[in-house]
């Protein structure tokens, strides 16, 4: 993890290095797990959730981790709760809350060969994510990796690898949310969304803070 100060005084940028993973629900609802095992936080992990009706909500392990990441991107509520991701072989369980989550991931596709193959140092760099953004054939349709962070702020997404998701099962607050489905419509928590098709990323994320901008100093 590191923290770097940008060109101009009054930025800042901010890495970020661990996993995403993207599901949809046969409810309507869909889940982006965001599982980070570097960052200026410590390791952590956060969920974010659109509902059929278009509610979305994150759960942040600390009032700390909700500020940063309620101030980058865009929820209708944020609730502080334990949020714990265990790892077996290739089953991921994850209880955050009122949630719980288990999804099993594949084998690599052609695209996640190559995109592992990606050195560390190069997906660090914003202009790895510059050269996979818009129309490379690499990343599914929806995924943007490099945009606006809020009003103000910047984002690069460093992609190192893809594995598509085999099964899923979640509850929320209770009931099943039903079979594994396309992420369909595409999630609107920031300025892209995870593929439709789900599946398990492995990324660098860089952001660029304006210290000036309020949401600046969560």
């Amino acid at each position: 993890m590191s923290r770097t100060r940008g060109t101009r005084g009054r930025r800042s940028r901010l890495r970020f290095d661990g996993w995403i993973a993207g599901v949809g629900t046969s409810s309507g609802t869909r889940v982006v797990l965001g599982h980070w095992q570097r960052s200026p936080f410590g390791p952590f992990s956060d969920v974010m959730i659109e509902r059929a009706d278009g509610e979305r909500l994150l759960l942040a392990p600390s009032r700390r981790t909700a500020d940063f990441v309620g101030g980058i991107y865009r929820f209708d509520e944020v609730r502080v709760v334990p949020v714990d991701v265990s790892v077996a072989d290739d089953t991921w369980t994850v209880t955050a809350g009122p949630l719980e989550l288990r999804f099993t991931v594949g084998r690599r596709r052609p695209a996640g060969v190559l995109l592992r193959s990606v050195p560390g140092a190069l997906a660090a760099r914003p202009a790895w994510a510059a050269l996979t953004n818009g129309p490379a054939h690499l990343l599914p349709a929806h995924v943007r990796t490099r945009g606006r962070a809020g009003a103000r702020h910047r984002e690069w997404y460093g992609v190192r690898d893809m594995r598509p998701v085999g099964a899923v099962s979640a509850v929320f607050e209770g009931l099943g949310l039903g079979a594994m489905a396309p992420v369909e419509p595409p999630v609107r928590f920031g300025f892209g969304s995870v593929p439709r098709k789900p599946s398990l990323t492995r990324v660098t994320t860089t952001v660029e803070l304006d210290r000036s901008a309020p949401s600046a100093s969560r």
